[in-house]
């Protein structure tokens, strides 16, 4: 046995495998990080869910994750999956699927928990812990929003916007934002007869597209997560941004430093996700996380 722990977050866009020590409560040192954008949500449709071809690139991210916990003599291992899983009609038999043959059994979760994992594991990386934070954590299929005051989670909701779901289900970006801005006002509300007040919280987003976005305004050809982590922009950083991307074909987006490939044709999904997120709330400043839901699940005892 040894002083290992392995978190595996099977995204409906990503899959991530964290190898590290767990050194206390807020405190990881990570031996190994791998992630694979497999869009497991890629071509799922209410009748069938995950489709074939995305349940084969998953299972071969899996694969590989169950060689690197071999190979690491890992025992301690938390793996789950998220929106596209739990909403899968074959969401069961696809964790079967993976189970037979990788040896991993994956824990289907709830947005709340999603959320709270999140919570945790962005906290860890904060440069600054005290306070009130809004914590959205953009995904494939869903969207968590938490406010937290502190590590004390104050609210938390999971919401049906995720890039993958935006992307291949609505046929522009108005249609997106309007989708986007309904949902939001929703989410308002609820915040509203729940009297919780976001608007003096230090907004902080997490995954793939708040890290995409501070990697693009950094210009970084080679990702570096200590540089991204703690990033501040504002929201006009972030709309020139996307005013640059929008009018490119996905296959120029990758010419732009920062933009990882996989992720050509969802970014316009994130970034206007992330952009009416600050103008809802009335935020002109974000802190990227490079942390989240993957360091959360490691921490958790």
């Amino acid at each position: 046995m040894t002083d290992l722990k392995a978190s595996i977050d099977l995204g409906t866009n990503t899959a991530r495998l964290l190898i590290a020590i767990k050194e206390d409560e807020q405190t990881i040192k990570p031996v190994l990080l791998k992630r694979q954008i497999t869009r497991l949500g890629g071509g799922f449709t209410r009748e069938h869910g995950i489709s074939t071809e995305a349940e084969a690139r998953s299972l071969a991210a899996m694969r590989e994750f169950a060689g690197e916990i071999r190979l690491h003599k890992v025992e301690n291992i938390r793996a789950v999956a998220t929106s596209a899983v739990r909403d899968a009609v074959n969401g069961a038999a696809f964790c079967r699927k993976i189970f037979e043959e990788t040896g991993i059994q994956l824990q289907v979760i709830s947005g709340e928990e999603e959320a709270l994992f999140t919570l945790r594991g962005v906290l860890a990386g904060l440069d600054h812990r005290e306070g009130t934070f809004l914590v959205f954590d953009v995904g494939g299929g869903s969207t968590e929003y938490t406010l937290a005051q502190g590590s004390t989670p104050l609210f938390t909701r999971s919401l049906p916007l995720g890039v993958v779901r935006l992307t291949e289900g609505k046929p522009n970006p108005e249609a997106m934002t309007e989708k986007i801005c309904r949902e939001l006002r929703a989410l308002g509300e609820e915040m509203q007869r729940a009297s919780v007040d976001p608007h003096n919280a230090v907004l902080v987003g997490t995954a793939g597209t708040a890290t995409t976005l501070a990697a693009i305004h950094l210009e970084m050809t080679d990702y570096d997560y200590r540089r991204v982590n703690n990033h501040i922009m504002t929201l006009a950083d972030i709309k020139a941004i996307h005013a640059r991307l929008l009018p490119l074909s996905p296959k120029e987006r990758l010419q732009v430093k920062g933009l990882e490939k996989g992720r050509e044709d969802l970014i316009v999904a994130g970034t206007l996700i992330t952009i009416n997120t600050m103008r809802h709330f009335g935020f002109d400043r974000l802190k990227v996380s490079d942390f989240g839901q993957l360091e959360g699940l490691l921490l958790a005892d």
